[in-house]
């Protein structure tokens, strides 16, 4: 490209001179030979003004006295009854000629060599041909100029778009003057915005779905172990029971977690009873808490209702009974109340609580207290706030961690009223 752009713009340029070159040679070449022309017969008109006035007055008319009237040019005068006076050096080969007659019959011609006309020529060729030397010399300079402005870019682009390609999603927000390829360099940019958003988000679904699995798949082949370990068919029959309702919650969370990557303010939120949810956690993580030697119970407000989805409920009190399970001690504690339209399930335990210099990145992704991965409480706060509910930190030492449920579902907008009207129709 860069050499068609350099060879076009010599095309365009030799062209032009071409035409407008020639064009200024022809009509240079008339007026140096009008010119001259007119040079010639003016000297013969001048000349014979004075030989005319000479004659009138009677004076003398010698070669001399007319030489010193004559520039370098060959001239004639005849005059009757005298012998011609010439003066100068006749010129040899093609000249340029002019005769005029005086009043009194006298003739003066004078004549000049046509080499001084083809001289001329060839100067004013050379001053036209040094000018377009000159033109091309700085078409070539604009053309590789011009030509690197605009390849050079293109081949940025090309580099950047390679970049993409090979799962560099930086933007190099870099503009170059040019309308159009700044227009190429904001959507490429664009879409190195986009493909990092899309790695980012494909990132934090593997490490989510790798934690929040974690915990699920572990329950779950302990009760795999328990059916295998007895011969007891009520056993196997309860234990394959708390198996599937294990995979249930499995398929969830999966579902779960996917509907995040995709859209993290879609939600099925739906009115359940919380003592189901609280048992059923208390039930799983039993057997974690008595192999370490500590207790989980509930207190608080029975029979409350939440607006809300249970399987995603349920990952954020795990994550906060895993939480505690790992970092903290003694009892924990699950306490149901109301404030306001919430409902309020409070986690705590009688450990050492959180550090301060954690306290206010509690809920950033990789902080941890010990060596864990630091996403647990991070997923639980989104799954939280998908859900249109909250998770805070109420107090560090004894740690209280606070998950707010909404009572009832907000009130449809009128929009929303009018379809379900025409749905119903």
């Amino acid at each position: 490209m860069r050499r068609r752009l350099i060879n076009s713009t010599l095309a365009v340029v030799l062209v032009v001179i071409a035409v407008f070159g020639l064009s200024l040679v022809i009509v240079e070449t008339r007026t140096i030979s009008n010119s001259a022309h007119e040079r010639v017969e003016s000297e013969a008109v001048r000349l014979v003004s004075i030989v005319n006035t000479r004659l009138l007055t009677d004076r003398q008319i010698t070669s001399d006295i007319i030489k010193d009237q004559v520039a370098e040019r060959y001239a004639v005068i005849e005059i009757k009854g005298r012998a011609p006076i010439r003066v100068g050096t006749r010129p040899t080969g093609d000249v340029i000629k002019a005769q005029v007659e005086g009043e009194k019959g006298e003739k003066v011609t004078v004549e000049e060599p046509h080499s001084t006309v083809t001289d001329e020529v060839w100067r004013t060729l050379l001053i036209i041909g040094a000018v377009a030397a000159l033109a091309v010399v700085a078409a070539v300079l604009l053309a590789v100029r011009q030509a690197n402005r605009l390849t050079s870019p293109l081949t940025d682009l090309a580099e950047t778009a390679e970049r993409l390609g090979s799962g560099d999603p930086r933007p190099r927000h870099k503009r170059y003057g040019v309308p159009e390829l700044d227009r190429v360099a904001d959507v490429l940019d664009g879409s190195a915005e986009r493909i990092a958003r899309m790695l980012t988000a494909e990132r934090r679904l593997a490490a989510d779905a790798s934690h929040q699995l974690r915990t699920p798949l572990t329950a779950l082949s302990m009760r795999l172990e328990e059916i295998t370990l007895t011969d007891d068919l009520g056993t196997v029959k309860e234990e394959a029971t708390v198996a599937l309702t294990q995979v249930e919650r499995l398929t969830d969370v999966v579902e779960r977690l996917l509907t995040n990557a995709r859209d993290p303010r879609t939600g099925n939120a739906v009115d359940f009873d919380l003592d189901e949810v609280i048992k059923q956690q208390i039930e799983e993580w039993r057997p974690a808490y008595r192999s370490a030697g500590r207790a989980i119970i509930n207190s608080g407000k029975e029979h409350l209702k939440a607006v809300g989805t249970p399987g995603a409920v349920a990952q954020v009190l795990a994550a906060l009974i895993e939480n505690s399970l790992m970092h903290g001690g003694g009892t924990v504690a699950l306490r149901t109340r109301v404030i306001g339209n919430q409902a309020v399930i409070e986690v705590t335990d009688q450990g050492s609580g959180v550090p301060p210099d954690l306290g206010a990145r509690i809920f950033e992704r990789a902080i941890s207290g010990r060596n864990s991965t630091g996403i647990g409480l991070a997923v639980a706060r989104d799954l939280a706030e998908a859900d249109g509910g909250r998770l805070e930190m109420r107090q560090a030492t004894p740690p209280v961690f606070a998950l707010f449920l909404s009572r009832s579902r907000p009130a449809a907008s009128q929009d929303e009223v009018g379809e379900s009207e025409r749905t119903v129709r």
